[in-house]
């Protein structure tokens, strides 16, 4: 069985006063998701804008990884496949775009 696919994503990245902010949106046609994440960068630390984009960035693709599988391991459950072991939980240490 062949499958073609193309999805379209996009990635929003900005800084304001040392904290910098990444949204990567993936459109693939049948669903849409959003990763979000930051970076702060400490007082102490220089402040470099292009270690916040690739720290941010990185961080919100990861989020949109958990969140493309757990998409993934709930359709696979809808069609009979047992549950999902792997923990999807966030690594600690994430800053959380939500809460802030």
């Amino acid at each position: 069985m062949s499958h073609v696919a193309e999805w379209k994503v996009r990635l929003y990245v900005s800084e304001d006063d040392r904290t910098t902010k990444a949204r990567v949106e993936v459109d693939t046609g049948t669903n849409r998701l959003t990763g979000h994440s930051s970076a702060r960068c400490a007082p102490q630390d220089k402040d470099v804008p292009e270690i916040g984009d690739e720290l941010a960035v990185g961080r919100a693709m990861e989020n949109l990884g958990e969140q493309l599988k757990r998409t993934a391991y709930g359709d696979m459950q809808a069609l009979g496949s047992p549950t999902q072991e792997e923990s999807l939980k966030p690594y600690s240490g994430w800053l959380d775009i939500a809460a802030t």
